[in-house]
């Protein structure tokens, strides 16, 4: 006989039942080893870009580097060189590139 058919009759349980925990198990694994860790580095990006300040050495999400010159509201004005200064949007800096860039120097 079916070794699942043996196991189902032993414990009494219903298969219906079964199938539901089996569902129930695989959300709770998918939310623990996806959904949680994606908030979490979204919160995280978020503060970052909260706590962004002049002076400070960023990175941007298309690989530009630069230092903060000034921040208006959504708009950050940074110097990438010999005075040269370019208008971003707050939301491209990216927390990883920055960490990465701070942590090999």
């Amino acid at each position: 006989m079916n070794q699942s058919f043996l196991f189902l009759q032993a414990t009494g349980a219903n298969p219906a039942t079964l199938n539901l925990l089996f569902i129930a198990l695989i959300f709770g694994v998918f939310y623990f080893f996806m959904i949680r860790p994606q908030n979490k580095r979204q919160k995280e990006q978020r503060q970052f870009i909260e706590n962004l300040q002049k002076g400070d050495d960023i990175v941007t999400a298309g690989g530009i580097y630069g230092k903060i010159n000034k921040i208006e509201d959504n708009v950050i004005t940074m110097d990438v060189g010999n005075k040269t200064f370019i208008r971003v949007n707050r939301s491209v800096v990216s927390k990883e590139m920055t960490d990465g860039m701070t942590k090999s120097e």
